[in-house]
């Protein structure tokens, strides 16, 4: 990206090596590690705890690092059955067995020195990195001992893949909130091998809400290091999802992904129920891959119902939201957001980061000339603070 200003990418992705949890889980694990089978449809699979993972669609991991790949043909084909009067017979048209995971990798998403030929030719400083499997294997199992084995796991991987990184590519730990004292300790461990935060699930296997006083000692160790905790969309199991009141309506991926912030809105939406913000005051929360529009009637709606209503009666906050999130929170836009220069005056110039979502293929792919578009009508001010250095604020990276 051609700019003066610091260039940071707040939530790019890798793609684990296939034998990540054989190789860095404990020996007590590895009969049970994630792996990626064969299955006799000749599609591969995602095994978890020793079962087929049920959420993960077949052929999708052949998909996973496919950002921008055939969308010419897909949208000629879609245009195709709508002119013939035939739009009833779209459905979602899966891989062929021979898209497979390793095949269908994107440049840098296996390799650490590619990464950062890929951050030199976009012009970027950095890039804050997440999972790619780690967003689907938590909801395949109700096992706190195992995800949090799991979890371990890819922390030291990822820890590795970015140490001689030279600080430009950015580990952030996964911790599962099954065993709470387990992630405590785990945050502990994962920021002094070089993490710069963590990120939760939007659900919880033990249904506890996130900002619940369990985790309050995950809470004092990431305020005590100063690393920001972050919510990530996952799939999610359906029974603890929102998407799932309509019959026979699985085919509507759009409709899906349209709505997939939802249960990080509603995970974010516990900490102000809680408290959590004046039991913590230098707690940072980061909201990631969830659009950031919404943040505005968000916080609208949240200190309406505060200030104005007996339905806040047991919130735990001695100020309105909007003051916490002010003060204490970031959020994520996509680069094809075109409200977030406005948004920024309503909430603040320093809350908002950018990011690729690199390579997954539910974001598009020229996210360089839509944050170009984003950021034209910015102040300066706002500018370089979306573009990279309020995420390096907050990640304590400058």
């Amino acid at each position: 990206m051609r700019s003066e200003a610091l260039v940071i990418d707040a939530d790019g992705h890798i793609l684990e090596p296939p034998d990540l949890w054989l190789k860095y889980s404990e020996a007590k694990y590895r009969d049970r590690a994630i792996q990626i089978k064969v299955g006799g449809d000749g599609y591969e699979y995602l095994e978890v705890a020793g079962n087929r993972a049920k959420q993960t669609r077949q052929g999708q991991l052949g998909t996973l690092g496919g950002m921008g790949k055939q969308v010419a043909e897909a949208r000629r084909r879609r245009e195709e059955f709508v002119n013939a009067g035939r739009a009833a017979e779209l459905r979602y048209e899966k891989p062929r067995p021979e898209d497979t995971y390793l095949k269908g990798a994107a440049f840098g998403t296996m390799d650490m020195k590619e990464r950062l030929q890929l951050l030199d030719k976009e012009e970027m400083a950095k890039s804050i990195l997440y999972p790619t499997i780690g967003l689907l294997w938590e909801c395949e199992t109700m096992d706190a001992e195992l995800s949090a084995a799991y979890a371990r796991a890819y922390n030291r991987w990822i820890a590795d893949f970015c140490r001689d990184s030279g600080g430009r590519l950015v580990p952030i730990a996964h911790l599962s909130l099954g065993d709470p004292d387990e992630a405590a300790r785990e945050l502990e461990r994962a920021v002094k091998d070089g993490c710069k935060g963590a990120f939760f699930a939007p659900f919880t296997i033990s249904r506890r809400p996130h900002a619940d006083p369990a985790h309050d000692r995950i809470f004092a160790i990431a305020q005590d290091h100063g690393v920001p905790i972050a919510i990530h969309p996952t799939l999610e199991p359906p029974t603890f999802g929102v998407h799932h009141r309509f019959d026979n309506f699985g085919w509507a991926a759009w409709y899906y992904d349209l709505f997939a912030a939802q249960g990080v809105q509603h995970a974010f939406a516990t900490f102000f129920q809680y408290g959590v913000f004046d039991r913590f005051p230098k707690l940072k929360v980061v909201v990631l891959e969830s659009g950031a529009g919404w943040i505005g009637y968000f916080l609208d709606r949240a200190d309406a119902i505060f200030t104005g209503t007996t339905i806040a009666q047991n919130v735990r906050l001695k100020e309105k939201p909007s003051y916490y999130f002010k003060e204490r929170c970031f959020i994520s836009a996509d680069p094809d957001e075109r409200t977030i220069a406005a948004m920024m005056q309503h909430v603040g110039e320093n809350k908002f980061f950018w990011a690729s979502d690199y390579p997954h293929p539910d974001h598009p792919g020229n996210y360089l000339e839509e944050l170009a578009g984003m950021v034209k009508p910015m102040t300066e001010s706002g500018r370089r603070g979306i573009l990279g250095e309020n995420v390096a604020r907050a990640y304590n990276l400058l």
